[in-house]
């Protein structure tokens, strides 16, 4: 997948975020209580690099999977089926619900979250930015997706950072706002999610066909070497 994708997911998703995890900045701004100084500034920051590297780890291994179980010459079909699986998902209108085993694990990271929360230091605050990451969030399962279709590691880990800094704008805003910025209304989570899964699954069932259309459905490698181009 091309990375502009992930950033744009990243970009457009960020409303998501901010009902999702706005919240949560916002109690961790709140928390604090002090103006918004310099040193403030390093530590949200860091906190959100913080969730970007969880979110480059989570690429790094989906990628290596994608390329131990789909090498070149097949990660075409692994591109459609991913594509194919987000539309057949979103149809029959399935939703994850939490087992009682991922409830727990939800559980003891926001207890690891809340016992950092008081911690004055730079690197508390990267800790938990990036079990944020870890957090269950749909908008990431399709950034994931786009991920793994990429069937390679740092490939995979490069999407899902430029995914992380799409978010960026929306979210370093909610932080930084603090104590002045609020909520007013409830964001379309749903119609914000059905939208993204649409667009990933379009792109991912459109790179899979190798179309050769530049950034969008480019022709892949093959097994024997590179793709094989027209002139």
């Amino acid at each position: 997948m091309e990375v502009w994708t992930a950033f744009l997911l990243g970009l457009a998703g960020s409303l998501h975020c901010a009902a999702m995890c706005g919240p949560l900045v916002l109690a961790l701004a709140k928390a604090r209580g002090r103006p918004v100084t310099a040193r403030e500034c390093t530590g949200r920051l860091c906190y959100h690099l913080g969730r970007v590297a969880s979110y480059c780890l989570l690429g790094l291994a989906l990628g290596f999977l994608g390329h131990v179980f789909f090498p070149a010459g097949f990660q075409g079909w692994l591109s459609i089926a991913l594509g194919v699986g987000l539309l057949a998902g979103l149809m029959a209108g399935a939703r994850v619900s939490l087992t009682a085993s991922i409830g727990k694990w939800v559980t003891r990271l926001r207890n690891c979250m809340r016992g950092l929360l008081n911690r004055n230091s730079l690197s508390a605050e990267a800790v938990m930015g990036a079990l944020n990451g870890l957090l269950p969030c749909g908008l990431v399962y399709i950034a994931a997706a786009g991920a793994t279709a990429t069937g390679h590691p740092v490939s995979g880990a490069i999407y899902m950072v430029c995914f992380g800094l799409g978010t960026w704008p929306m979210m370093l805003s909610i932080h930084l706002a603090g104590q002045r910025f609020s909520l007013p209304f409830r964001f379309p989570t749903g119609r914000i999610t059905r939208a993204a899964v649409l667009l990933m699954a379009g792109l991912l069932i459109l790179r899979g066909l190798e179309l050769g259309i530049p950034f969008v459905s480019p022709e892949m490698p093959t097994a024997g070497g590179s793709a094989n181009h027209c002139h």
